[in-house]
């Protein structure tokens, strides 16, 4: 007999099926015994009778233990009490693989021991439903773009050209041609391959060598980066707000069961609408001022300056046109004031700060090699990036969003560090 899925058992009421999958619970009066079971795509209650079962079968259940793996043959019933609302009346349990001493159990566990047991943690519900919302986050990225054209470009990893700050960069050895470093964005390349193929996007892991322990940064993270040519700083905008509102509103609509199970109030969620408030770095800083923020003109945004900031709109805010000497050095000069940059950070509401850091590219050769050499970089290793502003230079515009960091506003965690299966952080490279 083929096994079902437990997603499934809707289709199969009546039906005697076989159910794989692993113990989450067991209990018995003597005579009655209940056992709940989840297989990854949902969790059902198998009931059984002593009277009803062989010996054999009974004295199984018995030695059944949290996380054992078993397969369950029973007869399918309409159950509005159980799991998912179908039951299981259990006919036959067969021990695939015993449990014992499993170290994870219902009692509460500290964060540390949790995280040394990761590997195991990610079988509970709450972590589940993390990983689901993850899922479909990334999907929805990836249909986003699909449907409106864009180009799926694979960038480098490994690189000799640098995004930011050397400091903030992960190096190895590579070959006879000296440094080379983990990636922390795949931007540059995808600016090449906008002059091809017009819209463009690379998705993938990204590193960054930050020793910061806050709860929005990690060591390796997901981000996706969208380019698009002839685009300015305030069409690069009107797509960070559409394409926010639609991952939003879609995982939302699919996810809800799981968004119910991490108890997210999802009220601020559905206000997630274009458009978003923008409002200029200049304002931001004299609104912060009046707020009670100690901030300075000329200084970035801290985690705080972001909450408090955000804290004053319903949705997420846009924060344009900051100071250049602390922006990249691949940033639009802003023609109305050159003190500023043509970019922009979408700061998401609830105190989970940035999500997006975006920006119109600086197009002019003379310009772009005045700042590469300004942040004491080696023009010959931009060589082939001051190309682009060589052959054809066009205006064009683009944007980072974090993954982890998205998943933890939408799912209402705390810290990024349960958005992702294995985290990595300064002190943390197990399991």
């Amino acid at each position: 007999m083929a096994a079902v899925n437990i997603s499934g058992l809707h289709s199969h009421v009546g039906e005697i099926v076989t159910i794989n999958g692993w113990v989450v619970t067991t209990r018995s009066s003597g005579k009655i015994a209940f056992l709940v079971v989840r297989d990854g795509t949902g969790y059902v209650q198998g009931v059984l009778s002593k009277k009803e079962v062989p010996e054999s079968t009974w004295a199984t259940f018995a030695a059944l233990t949290q996380e054992s793996s078993v397969s369950l043959t029973g007869t399918v019933r309409q159950e509005p009490r159980s799991p998912g609302g179908y039951e299981l009346g259990v006919q036959a349990i067969t021990l695939r693989g015993a449990s014992p001493d499993y170290p994870i159990t219902p009692k509460e566990h500290g964060t540390t021991f949790l995280f040394e047991h990761r590997h195991l943690w990610l079988r509970t519900r709450r972590q589940a439903a993390v990983a689901r919302v993850r899922h479909e986050v990334v999907q929805s990225i990836r249909d986003f773009f699909y449907e409106r054209g864009f180009v799926l470009v694979d960038t480098p990893i490994l690189t000799g050209a640098i995004g930011e700050e050397a400091g903030n960069l992960f190096a190895t050895d590579y070959f006879d041609l000296g440094k080379a470093y983990l990636a922390q964005t795949g931007q540059l390349y995808v600016e090449a391959a906008a002059a091809a193929l017009g819209k463009v996007y690379c998705f993938g892991p990204t590193f960054r060598a930050e020793k910061s322990k806050t709860r929005r940064h990690l060591t390796e993270f997901w981000m996706v980066e969208p380019e698009v040519a002839f685009n300015d700083s305030d069409a690069n905008m009107r797509l960070q707000e559409e394409f926010v509102s639609y991952v939003v509103s879609r995982t939302i609509e699919r996810r809800r069961d799981d968004l119910k199970e991490l108890e997210r109030d999802t009220a601020t969620l559905e206000r997630v609408q274009p458009p978003f408030p923008r409002i200029s770095y200049t304002d931001a800083v004299t609104r912060l001022c009046e707020l009670g923020s100690d901030i300075q003109w000329g200084q970035d945004l801290g985690g705080d300056d972001e909450t408090l900031l955000a804290q004053q709109y319903d949705r997420p805010v846009f924060v344009f046109n900051y100071p250049r000497q602390v922006k990249a050095f691949y940033m639009k000069e802003n023609p109305a004031d050159p003190r500023t940059v043509l970019n922009n950070d979408c700061l998401a509401p609830e105190g989970y700060g940035e999500i997006i850091g975006g920006s119109q590219r600086e197009d002019d050769y003379d310009k772009l090699l005045a700042r590469i050499q300004e942040q004491g970089l080696d023009p010959e290793v931009y060589r082939w990036y001051l190309d682009l502003r060589k052959y054809g230079t066009f205006v064009h515009s683009g944007f980072g969003l974090g993954v982890e960091r998205t998943v933890a506003w939408i799912c209402g965690i705390a810290h990024i560090r349960e958005a992702i299966a294995f985290p990595r952080q300064i002190h943390r490279l197990y399991p």
